[in-house]
């Protein structure tokens, strides 16, 4: 193995970064499979000349070179212990476009999503379609032979390789592509390692003995989807060897095999016309796994374009999702599993709707399915969304037992699909499992999972017990143990008895033709690790207890809401994508700065650190730090991992050992300096702003600290309580939070809050009760946020009820009594009643127009544009749609949502000197631009006082809280 210096040298000579500190290692030692294994160092190369470095120095020292790109991988083929080379960062260009062709050459690094966003507006797109699309790399899907929901319509990445640029193991760069049968013998003269590799195909595939063991131990060529060992048996198809194909592509070869023979660096791909835009969805739904899956057959019969599966255990995961719950609107009572089938016409709607007519009424004369509804427009959209987040979803599963990978990615002959899952059940019921099934029955392969435990050591026995069993079976229907996932460490050493013995020995050869120094992705298909070693989890090991002031028994402690993220890679979506999560990755595009990365780090440093405070690492305080604790992870993670959550204890647990900062404390006290602040606020305010005071205190010199206002909101309110009290109020009584942010600085919005509210026939009570607490949380002052917890849910549970509600003008502020309170108070049972009638100023305008108390005869017909940008908080814990139907209530007011991501201020964050470029930066991901070209008459609508700030900052726009705004339009 290499020592730190020749490393260094290594990392001097490179143009792009090679990474060996401990973090980053433990960043890269899992992907989104089961595997664990610390690499020697992280590259993330700029040029070829970069790989051909690397390449070269792992042959000098004898380790292995593991391409990476999203990490998504669910059979461990982008862990190893040599170098992993990230190519997501740099290799990220489209270098040409052919649209007479039909074909792009891209590098490994572009992602899929975002390629079709490309080649839209010339009404083509590439086919393959992962659940993972928003995030996985074409490097990727070539390394797997990736297939997804389309592949019954548009093939498989195989299919789609015109050729493959990529650097050999003797740091060789050369083009794979389709040549003649003259063109490949003329390749197998000479001396290089091109030309052996040509002259090793040719004399071994000319050989007829090996041509028949190939047909005969193969899956079945009717089973398109198929990624077993090296693909010598899409080569037989040439007349070389005794096809009857005029040419021959070696970039097939190299597509599914994970990077083991060659180092992709660019890839020419045929792009196919968009699919039809009339199409219906028909969701059947059924009362068993086994009569969805005969109804599967049936249903192939059509023209389907897609044909996908999900059963109840993920079903049930969307209910406890808050992104996904919104996506299960159309299930009808409680199936065992549903089929979704797509349909499509390029003549007219008509036609799609006469085919899913067909459809339906074929599955009724058959009696498949109980209900049949058809879904039309977005709505497929939200199903899709749902469909693609099933990985993700089973991670959320509480406790230790999990849906395992190891037997996921089976594809058998569509006819053979029913007898097969019958007597996968039959031997899962033998071992008293009730596995998890979806994915793509339209394809014949069927995502099967078992639920296991593998900390313990009769799971790691199931673990291969079961696959070993499913192998044997898959064998019996000559199907494929992979059908999209790929052989890797899982299911690599399953080969000899899947292919034959002959067979492998044969992938060997062609291995070592290609890589003769074992440079490549060593371990994996061929000579491949065992595949329960190596694991993330330690069989039998002692579950370390993690005592915290926060309380975590939802997910069975924080060790175990950390092991909530399966790697699906979720969190590293672009923000073409949409959605909010995750703002720092967005704007470093660094994996370190990832949700995954920081639950994997908080993972790896509670399991393995021996410290008596396992928090005290500084690697975690470097993965933590531009968390923004924006809390988009606890709403669009499909496994629930809310990071913000851990990211507050970690604080808490670590400046308890290395000890508070002075900034950090006046952060944290933020409302106790303003009550003392607010006695002369002029003065204050003067010399907060000054930029020695700014320096000092560690703010951005580019930021003003926000002002204090000349009287505090409760005194105001205080003021001006008895001449609302002669009032009548025919709408009752509300209690309305102080937030710490209203009453200080934004008190204009607290009095439009109060008279909007009065006027509209409310009493509005303000009480003695204690700061929010949210600097606090932000900050890890957890013993101070706890108490104001305790004193809140004691003052209130006391006072609210559903008739008198608890609202709040600030997001971050109220939302803590729906979120962090549940965790901090220790009357929890109080805390949790007490939760459901507090609500947002917008939830309760929302609530009550429903009710018809508001009403649009209360406001005024005059024209308004308004624009409005959702708090995280609100986006995560409540709804954006709430701003929106209070103020599109006026009848002539002509209301739009941004889809915009975080505006990167996040409280303190961006007032901080070290933070304020980042967070400007992400600012200018989604936000900024949006408000530059929004009209100067528009009202901006932002609910968060960090916002407000940050919106003006970044476009010298005043955005307006969303009472301030329906204010104006009252009568």
């Amino acid at each position: 193995m290499p020592n730190s210096d020749q490393l260094k040298q290594l990392s001097e000579s490179l143009e792009g970064t090679l990474l060996y500190d401990d973090l980053h290692k433990t960043l890269y030692a899992t992907d989104a499979s089961a595997y664990r294994i610390m690499p020697v160092a992280v590259a993330l190369p700029k040029t070829n000349e970069d790989i051909v470095k690397l390449i070269r120095f792992a042959e000098k020292h004898k380790i292995s070179l593991t391409p990476r790109t999203a990490g998504t991988s669910l059979a461990g083929q982008t862990v190893g212990d040599g170098i992993i080379v990230d190519v997501s960062k740099h290799f990220t260009n489209i270098v040409s476009f052919d649209s007479e062709k039909k074909t792009i050459t891209v590098q490994p690094g572009v992602i899929r999503d975002e390629l079709n966003l490309y080649l839209k507006p010339y009404s083509l797109f590439f086919g393959p379609n992962t659940s993972t699309s928003s995030r996985c790399m074409i490097g990727g899907m070539v390394g797997n032979n990736s297939s997804g929901t389309t592949s019954i319509r548009y093939g498989v990445t195989r299919d789609k390789i015109v050729e493959i640029k990529a650097v050999l193991s003797d740091g060789t760069q050369l083009v794979f592509g389709e040549l003649t049968s003259a063109e490949f013998i003329e390749k197998t003269k000479g001396n290089s390692l091109e030309n052996s590799i040509y002259r090793k195909l040719f004399e071994e595939l000319s050989v007829s003995v090996t041509q028949e063991e190939i047909k005969k131990e193969f899956p079945k060529p009717e089973i398109h989807r198929r990624n077993t060992g090296y693909a010598v048996d899409i080569l037989l198809k040439s007349d070389l060897f005794s096809g009857n194909e005029p040419t021959i592509n070696v970039g097939k070869l190299l597509c599914g095999s994970e990077g083991t023979l060659a180092f992709t660096t660019e890839v020419t791909l045929k792009v196919d016309d968009l699919p039809p835009t009339n199409n219906v969805m028909v969701v059947a739904h059924f009362h068993s796994i086994q009569e969805s899956l005969e109804a599967v057959v049936t249903a192939m019969k059509h023209h389907l374009y897609t044909c996908e599966m999900m059963d109840d255990t993920i079903l049930n995961c969307t209910k406890t999702n808050r992104e996904q719950a919104k996506n299960r609107f159309f299930i009808q009572g409680d199936p065992k599993a549903v089929i979704m089938m797509e349909v499509a016409s390029y003549l007219s709607m008509e036609d799609a709707e006469q085919q899913a007519n067909a459809l339906i009424a074929d599955l009724e004369n058959n009696n498949f399915g109980y209900a049949l509804p058809k879904i039309y427009g977005a709505d497929i959209d939200k199903i899709n969304e749902l469909r693609k987040a099933g990985l993700g979803l089973l991670g959320s599963i509480v406790g230790d037992d999990k849906a395992a990978d190891s037997i996921e990615d089976t594809a058998v002959e569509l006819s053979d699909l029913p007898n097969y899952i019958a007597d996968f059940s039959a031997m899962m019921k033998k071992h008293g499992q009730d596995a998890i099934y979806y994915a793509h029955a339209g394809a014949g392969e069927i995502h099967l999972r078992p639920i296991l435990n593998l900390k313990t050591k009769d799971g790691l026995y199931q673990f291969r017990a079961i696959a070993t069993e499913v192998a044997i079976l898959v064998k019996k229907y000559r199907g494929s143990l992979s059908g999209e996932h790929g052989d890797g460490i899982v299911r690599g050493e399953f080969l000899p008895f899947m292919i034959g013995d002959k067979n492998y020995e044969l992938l060997k050869r062609i291995k070592l033709a290609f890589d003769p120094n074992s440079v490549l992705n060593i371990g994996k298909i061929v000579n491949a690790l065992k595949m329960d070693e190596n694991l993330r989890f330690e069989a039998g090991r002692i579950e370390p207890e993690i005592k915290t002031i926060q309380d975590f028994s939802d997910s069975l402690g924080i060790l175990r809401a950390a092991e909530k993220c399966n790697g699906s890679g979720d969190c590293r979506k672009p923000t073409s994508a949409g959605g909010t999560m995750c703002p720092s990755y967005k704007a470093t595009r660094n994996e370190k700065d990832t949700t995954r990365a920081r639950a994997n780090a908080l993972r790896e440093y509670l399991t393995h650190s021996e410290k008596e405070n396992k928090f005290n690492h500084k690697e975690l305080y470097e993965v933590f730090e531009l968390c923004i604790s924006c809390k988009a992870c606890a709403s669009e993670c499909p496994s629930n991992v809310d990071v913000a959550s851990l990211k507050s204890e970690f604080l808490y647990q670590y400046q308890k050992a290395n000890g508070f900062s002075i900034r950090n404390k006046i952060f944290a006290h933020n409302a106790k300096l303003n009550k003392l602040g607010s006695i002369v606020p002029e003065i204050t305010n003067f010399i907060v702003n000054q930029s020695f005071v700014k320096k000092a205190m560690g703010i951005a010199s580019k930021r003003e600290v926000p002002l204090l206002a000349a009287k505090s909101f409760r005194k105001w309110y205080e003021a001006n309580k008895p001449q609302s009290e002669k009032r009548g109020f025919p709408n009752g009584k509300v209690y309305l939070f102080c937030d710490e942010f209203t009453n200080y600085y934004d008190v204009q919005v607290g009095i439009d809050a109060f008279e909007l509210l009065t006027k509209l026939g409310y009493e509005v009570l303000v009480v003695d009760h204690e700061e929010s607490g949210r600097a606090y949380i932000s900050k890890g002052f957890l013993e101070e946020a706890k108490a104001i917890a305790n004193k809140n849910v004691s003052i209130f549970a006391a006072i609210v009820s559903g008739d008198i509600p608890l609202i709040g003008i600030e997001p971050s502020a109220i939302l803590t009594f729906r979120d962090e309170y549940i965790r901090l108070a220790d009357d929890k049972e109080s805390a949790e009643e007490l939760a459901k009638n507090v609500f947002t100023v917008e939830e309760f305008f929302k609530n009550e127009i429903a009710r018809n108390k508001i009403h649009s005869g209360q406001f005024s017909n005059a024209e308004m544009q308004i624009k409005i940008h959702g708090h995280c908080h609100q986006k995560s814990l409540s709804s954006v749609e709430a701003t929106f139907a209070m103020l599109n209530l006026p009848t002539n007011n002509k209301v739009t949502i941004y889809n915009s991501g975080c505006c990167g201020m996040a409280g303190s964050f961006g007032y901080e000197t070290e933070h304020y470029e980042i967070s400007m930066q992400m600012g200018e991901d989604t936000l900024f631009p949006k408000i530059r070209t929004t009209d100067e008459a528009a009202f901006i609508a932002a609910a968060g006082t960090s916002c407000r700030h940050q919106i003006f900052d970044g476009t010298s726009r005043k955005a307006q809280h969303p009472v301030t705004i329906l204010r104006k339009c009252l009568k």
